[in-house]
């Protein structure tokens, strides 16, 4: 995923939500935040960040800020929409016959409906699932031993996808959310109850900055997403943690 027209800039103060203040080549500038999600950590006074500039005259905004500079990380795009970008352009290297962003599933919309006739390559799943028990972190060996079973059945198989973006880091460690989601816990039983008609269900993090590769469940933030994480791992939702190489200039899937 690339961006055009990319500017650096010096962050100010975020009145809101959806707009920040930020001071471009000497001079104020009132941008747009493309992302709705606290970033308390990430959006400081003072620190450098990345903006893509808007070929929209008629934009109230003429800025899109994009990705920040983090002390002892580096830089962390928290661009709401790439995720479901990277996401889209990972899974067309897997040719699926069918591959449908945004699919309308029961009263929910998940990210992607995928079907493939072959079975899915081992590279689909070497981005390992690694859980956390009783308190404590456990790394499973490998995303393909839990997928085993997938990995031996051929013929015709159906998928759903759900994406989340993490930008939240702690001690080289990503949790998810920053923010309440009772969408992301809807999403999670509209997958868990999709397992029973058949589909594949897969949960994928983004992380969407350098140095981290696992991803937990922020349960100071919001308890219940995290209890329905792990009710869907142990129903047989996969989860997937996709780590990327950002750049002012983009972000894609690190090989």
């Amino acid at each position: 995923m690339q961006y055009q027209n990319i500017v650096e800039g010096k962050f100010l103060d975020r009145p809101n939500r959806f707009i920040a203040h930020v001071e471009i080549a000497g001079k104020v500038e009132t941008v747009h935040v493309k992302n709705t999600g606290r970033c308390k950590e990430l959006l400081l006074p003072g620190v450098k960040v990345y903006l893509e500039r808007s070929g929209n005259p008629n934009r109230k905004t003429a800025y899109d800020l994009v990705a920040v500079e983090k002390a002892g990380l580096g830089l962390v795009n928290i661009d709401s929409q790439a995720p479901n970008q990277v996401v889209l352009e990972w899974l067309r290297a897997f040719s699926f016959e069918k591959l449908k962003p945004e699919y309308v599933f029961r009263d929910s919309r998940v990210d992607f409906y995928m079907e493939r006739a072959m079975e899915l390559p081992e590279a689909f799943w070497e981005y390992g699932e690694r859980e956390e028990r009783n308190g404590k972190e456990q790394q499973a060996e490998n995303i393909r031993m839990q997928s085993q079973e997938l990995l031996n059945v051929s013929g015709n198989r159906k998928y759903l996808l759900e994406v989340k973006g993490c930008t939240l880091e702690r001690d080289g460690i990503g949790y998810f959310p920053d923010a309440p989601t009772e969408r992301g816990v809807k999403h999670l039983r509209e997958l868990t109850k999709a397992l029973k008609e058949g589909y594949i269900a897969i949960l994928v993090f983004v992380i969407a900055m350098p140095k981290v590769s696992m991803v937990y469940p922020n349960a100071e933030t919001h308890k219940a997403f995290g209890d329905a994480l792990e009710e869907a791992r142990q129903a047989g939702v996969k989860i997937l943690y996709l780590p990327c190489t950002v750049t002012k200039e983009g972000m894609w899937i690190s090989s």
